[in-house]
């Protein structure tokens, strides 16, 4: 199967798809599933529900443009965008991905300035046509401790070098990619360096997915064992890494709750007189009986 002539979506399909996945959406769902607050977003790549395991109560799903392949975008009854995408021809009333709240530019996002405790961006930046003034854009939405998460294929990796050499052999006149074109990849530590520089602290991050670069399902299966063995020996080579930041604002304080913060008043010191002169006093103004 040529993969230069299929979409991203129709790569998901494959079997080397499928497993990336399958460790993708097990990653989200740990991840975002103790961040509180109101206000959450996922940022483009619908093929994953990447909130599915967050409790926050307003959830949306940004997506930069309607795939004249998408037969659906379902949504609920009181959202513009969805009420839109589920009248398109062909649009199905069965939800088959996450919750379509609008359709927006990745780099300017429709929402007001430290609205957001959480924006998920499931290969967002690499797809992105600049991914600088995304995440320009998530910095400005999210509020002060608010999180991002972040995954990205990994430039060192197996699957990053059978997709040089199937460009090298394209160049000679042959050769398949194994993944889709479509995109940039942006290194792990490099994409570290842009958090810094927008004030987020990197909370935690880790690489997934060593298996070798098989399309074959069997061939997977059978190299199960370097999941273990690569998060052990070679942890910085997997195919695809996933990061957490939080954003830390100078001069930004939580509030702790009264109870812990109050401390416990010391109790003044009891004035003690000096009870001693006061009975010499009174022993030398008493009169003397004498005999």
């Amino acid at each position: 199967m040529n993969s230069q002539i299929i979409g991203l979506t129709d790569w998901l399909k494959t079997p080397p798809g499928g497993y990336l996945l399958d460790w993708e959406r097990a990653q989200f769902d740990e991840a975002v599933s103790d961040i509180f607050g109101y206000h959450a977003l996922q940022l483009g790549f619908p093929e994953i529900d990447a909130l599915q395991a967050n409790r926050m109560p307003h959830q949306w799903l940004a997506l930069p443009d309607v795939p004249p392949s998408t037969p659906t975008l379902p949504a609920g009854p009181d959202t513009t965008a969805g009420a839109a995408a589920s009248s398109l021809p062909g649009a199905s009333s069965t939800p088959s991905r996450p919750r379509a709240a609008l359709i927006t530019d990745s780099g300017a996002l429709p929402f007001p300035e430290a609205s957001l405790d959480l924006v998920v961006l499931p290969h967002t930046l690499e797809l992105s046509p600049d991914p600088h003034a995304t995440l320009r854009e998530v910095e400005r939405v999210l509020v002060p401790e608010g999180r991002v998460v972040i995954s990205g294929l990994n430039p060192t990796s197996l699957w990053s070098m059978r997709q040089s050499r199937a460009h090298f052999y394209q160049r000679l006149g042959g050769g398949d990619l194994f993944l889709p074109e479509a995109g940039e990849f942006i290194g792990y530590w490099r994409l570290r360096d842009w958090l810094r520089l927008l004030s987020f602290e990197v909370e935690s991050g880790r690489f997934g997915c060593y298996r070798p670069a098989f399309t074959s399902q069997k061939w997977l299966s059978r190299f199960e064992w370097m999941d273990k063995a690569g998060a052990r020996w070679w942890p910085i080579f997997g195919a695809v890494y996933f990061l957490v930041a939080v954003k830390r604002v100078q001069g930004v304080r939580l509030l702790e709750p009264a109870w812990r913060s109050r401390k416990a008043v010391a109790a003044a010191p009891a004035a003690v007189a000096n009870r001693e002169p006061a009975a010499r006093q009174r022993r030398e103004s008493e009169p003397v009986l004498t005999e």
